[in-house]
């Protein structure tokens, strides 16, 4: 008989220890697929090193990529790790996008500060706005909110689609000779791109300084706070939050708006950060929600770790686009993060279940227990 049962008494260094085990049998496994495809393992991690940090500009690309997953990963983990099943980041994203930029349109003449926080506040709110409506029908009509939440992904992104390429929106472009000929979004007004922070040759990116700080807020609201104590038993026992009384329906629509936050606010750093424009074709294509649900399984749903997993995916990521060509096809790269991802959940298993091999119990009533108990027979 083969069991599998929940480890209850993990130590703090088996805790730290796995999840580097598993990055190098990671990095082992991907070298053997590396081989396997013609390419020399060992040089191609120091191309990965170089084309992520070292080379030029490669540092600034990365946090570019690292950015909305740091707000997506943030997005996934804090409504996982209380068992609600977030998979709307992607739409959500775009929704903050949409809300960032038109009020970036909208208040172009206001003071760079003041903008820049209405901007983030459109995000913010468009994130949970598109968000709740999941998180209602999960906690009222008991509506799975896996499909609720990933289905709405699609209709934001047509939605999205539809203000730049099907209608005459606020956030379409009419006049410019480039936008005649094809649709293209408004152009925000210098005043409306968020300032980097320049560090030597380095740039980091304003909204990633602000993801940071969230991750911190998020990590003291879980670990010192009464909310944060009832999302842990709602994450660890539902059954024993109902018992004690707690809200559960009210914390999981809080819980879902909270996570559509983070997502808008991540599509708002998209915009004020780096494009400038609401581009719905290369939003869809980065597919920044789903990869985000990649680094909050890899950070553990912690909100600090999040931050440098982000960094992590984004060098992957960053480094996938240097090496892209004929030769290393962008599918490899897409391969070594599913070897990541995949090692690392592993881990994470053998470190909080362990597996228990031997012969099945038999239950036979002892013979002349009048109380008619059990006795165990092996």
């Amino acid at each position: 008989m083969i069991a599998v049962e929940r480890n209850f008494d993990t130590p703090r260094w088996q805790r730290i220890a796995l999840p580097i085990v598993s990055l190098v049998i990671a990095a082992f496994i991907a070298a053997l697929v590396l081989a396997a495809s013609g390419h020399d393992p060992i040089a191609t991690y120091r191309q990965i090193y170089a084309a992520s940090f070292t080379s030029t500009g490669a540092l600034t690309a990365t946090f570019v990529y690292a950015t909305p997953l740091l707000f997506t990963g943030l997005c996934v983990a804090i409504a996982f790790r209380m068992q609600v099943w977030n998979i709307g980041g992607e739409g959500q994203l775009y929704m903050g996008a949409i809300g960032a930029s038109g009020v970036g349109l909208a208040l172009g003449g206001w003071p760079q500060p003041l903008l820049i926080v209405m901007m983030m506040l459109g995000g913010v709110l468009a994130g949970t706005i598109w968000a709740l409506l999941p998180g209602l029908l999960r906690a009222y009509l008991r509506a799975n909110e896996i499909l609720t939440s990933l289905m709405l992904n699609y209709v934001a992104g047509l939605f999205m689609y539809y203000l730049i390429y099907d209608s005459t929106s606020y956030w379409r472009d009419l006049t410019s000779p480039t936008a005649l000929v094809f649709p293209q979004g408004k152009d925000l007004l210098p005043n409306a791109s968020w300032p980097g922070i320049p560090i030597g040759s380095f740039t980091l990116p304003f909204g990633f300084v602000a993801g940071a700080g969230l991750a911190v807020l998020l990590l003291a609201l879980i670990r010192f706070t009464r909310v944060g104590f009832e999302m842990r038993v709602m994450g660890d026992s539902p059954a024993a939050a109902n018992y004690a009384g707690m809200r559960t329906k009210r914390m999981i629509v809080a819980v879902m708006a909270l996570s559509g936050a983070l997502a808008g606010l991540g599509g708002a750093s998209q915009i004020g950060d780096f494009s400038h424009v609401l581009d719905p074709r290369g939003l869809q294509q980065a597919q920044y929600g789903y990869t985000g649900i990649v680094v909050a399984a890899l950070a553990q749903y912690n909100p600090l770790a999040v931050v440098i997993v982000s960094i992590l995916i984004g060098a992957l990521i960053n480094a996938g686009f240097a090496l892209q060509g004929p030769s290393f096809p962008p599918g490899l790269v897409g391969t070594m993060e599913g070897i990541i991802l995949f090692s690392v959940l592993g881990g994470e298993f053998l470190g909080r279940y362990r597996i228990r091999i031997g012969r099945a119990l038999q239950q036979t009533p002892a013979v002349g227990d009048a109380s008619g108990s059990l006795s165990v027979d092996s």
